[in-house]
């Protein structure tokens, strides 16, 4: 690792935080992200790198060639706010309302930008190509597989892709780097009950949907506690209830969504058996019908073994950091999950909150800010490891 690379990470820190800022005030969400997307690309085209914009709807991708042969590595960058009113109180807050950046993906903008520039200007020192990829629609699932279908893993394939997010669980200076999973897999489910309607006050004469849902959640909750081994990680979580239009009418449908959390496949799909069953069984017992729909939205995020060990390692030498750990885990989804697939590598977490300052608010929620001292500590990481592979 050239030492230079860190001297010039801070020399563009005070750029990474003007570039944050700028993205944060102005977020858009998955597949909109029109503005950032011309903001990634008019400064890669300006370090003189090959743009392909519209991959994947909204992304952009640009090589950097180096001067002599070598393997190629994928660096991977979200750029997607959420339907979030922001409550930071920030001069640099949402101008657009009800859409912020409450998750991060405008340091993480920033963060590549200064990585893209850093490289930029040694050419002659890199064997290989990094790939510069920056990501639609993340908070959706939708954009790396947008991405990957538009050939971002292409001609030529990457060996080994690499990504970060920063992290208000933990303070500025911790990094961490797990083995194997540690986000979780993704699945949407709907239960439409059926019964049949009727008066508020003739209850003896309809079928209760209304009834029928409170047992069905209810019940639901066994799936998780009576049928997942409890050496497994797995979540049923009902996060909308709609039914009924008026307070003496029992109506006749009641809908249910929600989600459901997993890292190992046969985990999943036990808890998707059992839904459907607790689900249909109850609303039977009850005398309505149950129908049940479950949609995957991405996969589990495995990080290589190797790789990871290697963040590890690599972030325990570089500067700002404090502290390092291999354990962090969390039932949050991530669809640079499809990228890892098929390029295995590493997805770590930046620590940046400051409960000092107040900046520790959990992410996607409106008082989400960050210490932005982590854009530096996250950039000289993830450049040490991009030098790993291609600096000679």
């Amino acid at each position: 690792m050239p030492p230079d690379l860190d001297a010039d990470l801070a020399a563009l820190e005070p750029e990474m935080i003007a570039r944050r800022r700028d993205v944060h005030q102005h977020p858009e969400l998955g597949f909109k992200e029109t503005r950032t997307a011309g903001v990634v690309a008019d400064e890669l085209r300006r370090l003189g790198l090959p743009v392909r914009t519209g991959v994947g709807r909204t992304g952009v991708v640009a090589d950097l060639v180096g001067a002599r042969p070598g393997p190629c590595i994928l660096l991977r960058f979200d750029m997607d706010a959420l339907p979030v009113q922001e409550a930071t109180g920030a001069p640099y807050a949402s101008v657009n309302a009800g859409v912020s950046h409450a998750c991060g993906h405008d340091a993480h903008v920033a963060i590549g930008l200064a990585l893209a520039k850093a490289f930029a200007t040694r050419k002659a020192q890199i064997a290989g190509r990094i790939r510069f990829v920056f990501q639609p629609a993340e908070e959706i699932a939708d954009g790396a597989k947008g991405m990957i279908a538009d050939g971002a893993l292409a001609d030529p394939a990457p060996v080994a892709s690499f990504g970060l997010h920063v992290w208000n669980k933990r303070p500025v200076g911790w990094i961490g780097a797990t083995p194997g999973p540690c986000m979780a897999a993704v699945d949407r489910f709907e239960i439409e009950l059926e019964g049949g309607g009727g008066h508020g006050a003739l209850p003896h004469l309809a079928n209760d949907a209304i009834v029928a849902s409170a047992h069905v959640v209810a019940a639901l909750q066994t799936v998780v506690a009576r049928n997942v081994d409890p050496l497994e990680a797995a979540i049923l979580s009902v996060g909308m209830i709609q039914g009924g239009d008026a307070f003496n009418v029992l109506p006749d449908r009641v809908r249910l969504r929600g989600t459901l959390r997993s890292y190992v496949p046969s985990t999943r799909d036990r808890v998707v058996a059992r839904l459907t069953e607790v689900a249909t069984g109850v609303a039977a017992a009850l005398g309505c019908r149950a129908q049940v729909r479950v949609e995957a939205l991405g996969i589990a995020l495995a990080n290589d073994e190797a790789a990871a060990a290697r963040v590890r390692e690599i972030a325990r030498q570089t500067p700002g950091v404090t502290d390092v750990t291999a354990t962090e885990r969390t039932m949050g989804g991530e669809d640079m999950a499809y990228f890892l697939e098929r390029a295995p590598g590493c997805f770590f977490f930046v620590g940046s909150a400051n409960p000092e300052k107040g900046l520790d608010a959990s992410h996607h929620t409106p008082a989400f800010d960050i210490d932005e001292r982590a854009l530096l500590v996250g950039a000289r990481v993830l450049a040490r490891v991009a030098a790993d592979h291609v600096l000679r």
